[in-house]
């Protein structure tokens, strides 16, 4: 099995930027605890405070489809459902 990344950015409305900023600590390290995750960073833009760079690499697929079963089923899930999400991914 081959390694899969996962690379882009987030927009997040102005309404929804204090709780989604409030929820990404948790995010991050229930990302990282996951089985299979090798690296995950959320990074706000220094030139765009609303724009978030994501950096993801997960063992292979298996283990990114989890976390994004897990994550659709969060509470991160439910406070990013408005995000606009602009993301490639390599296998």
């Amino acid at each position: 099995m081959s390694k899969l990344i996962l690379k882009g950015f987030i927009l997040v409305p102005e309404s929804d930027l204090d709780v989604v900023k409030s929820e990404l600590v948790l995010h991050k390290r229930l990302t990282l605890e996951e089985p299979g995750c090798i690296t995950f960073s959320v990074t706000e833009n220094s030139n765009n405070p609303l724009r978030f760079d994501v950096y993801e690499e997960f063992t292979d697929k298996s283990a990114f489809e989890y976390h994004q079963k897990r994550v659709r089923a969060s509470h991160w899930g439910k406070v990013t459902v408005n995000v606009k999400r602009h993301y490639e991914i390599l296998e």
